[in-house]
């Protein structure tokens, strides 16, 4: 047994000690997206720094926990915030969490998250489902000795979004009048947001979105074997050459409001598992 499968079992242990269901879904709530968490009913939640191996969230508008409990009648596992690169944790620390999660018995991932706006059509506000990624970030999550048991060596990543859940989640936010765009997302390292140079070059090489997750936490859900549906909430548009200096307090206000709509998409493509 690796030291990494022996640290997911170590998790997994703890939190069958709280909730022994098997869950159909995980969800990753990004920055200021953590209100999907509410929809959960007979909720049980354990800080991260409970959980045996698992990092603890450094950043504002992540509260820190995993929630175990039903939506739409179907288990689901949720994490209230997410671990970054950019805070200093490793690869493998990043992505922890979906190894625990699929040990816990996901065959699904659902991954929220607020993005910088490339694409000219994009308003902040607006919904984006993933259709594809390109991963500028520095270091890879699968980079060193391959354990087999938690997948293959050269997993294939292209089409790493499951598409019938991106048709799924258009005919659903058609139902509601809800506009969805889909497009690609750059994942990039941070904490600094882009240079307009950058937002240029990024997409010019074909992003329409841009931030500082996600990427890391899919590739692992792919080699994983999991089907992967992500959504980004525009927060802010980086293209425009005026004046446009983003905060994250600006970010989180936009994914506030945007919530709603992500969360009523989330809950029926679960409804459906």
């Amino acid at each position: 047994m690796s030291e990494l499968t022996a640290n997911i079992a170590a998790a997994e242990e703890y939190i069958r000690k709280f909730w022994n269901e098997k869950p159909v879904a995980g969800i990753i709530l990004g920055s200021g997206l953590g209100n999907l968490a509410a929809d959960i009913e007979q909720p049980i939640a354990i800080p991260y720094s409970d959980i045996p191996h698992f990092p603890v969230s450094t950043v504002e508008g992540h509260s820190g926990q995993l929630i175990l409990g039903y939506m739409q009648g179907k288990p689901v596992v949720a994490m209230a915030g997410r671990f970054h690169f950019y805070e200093g944790f490793s690869m493998q620390q990043v992505t922890f969490p979906v190894r625990v999660m699929k040990a816990l018995g996901i065959h699904t991932l659902f991954i929220s998250n607020a993005a910088g706006g490339m694409n000219s059509g994009f308003k902040v506000g607006d919904l984006m489902v993933i259709k594809d990624h390109i991963n500028l970030q520095p270091e890879h999550p699968l980079r060193g000795k391959n354990d087999e048991n938690l997948g293959p060596r050269f997993p294939d990543m292209s089409e790493p979004y499951t598409k019938t859940l991106i048709l799924s989640a258009f005919e659903i936010a058609k139902a509601n009048n809800i506009h969805l765009h889909s497009g690609v997302y750059v994942g990039v390292q941070g904490p600094t947001f882009e240079t307009r140079a950058e937002y240029r070059y990024m997409h010019i090489i074909g992003g329409d979105a841009v931030g500082m997750s996600t990427v890391p936490e899919v590739i692992v859900a792919v080699h994983a074997g999991l089907k992967v549906f992500a959504m980004s909430v525009i927060t802010d548009i980086g293209i425009r050459e005026e004046e446009n200096v983003i905060t994250h307090e600006e970010v989180l206000a936009a994914a506030k409001d945007a919530e709603p709509k992500l969360t009523l998409i989330f809950r029926e493509l679960i409804r459906q598992l």
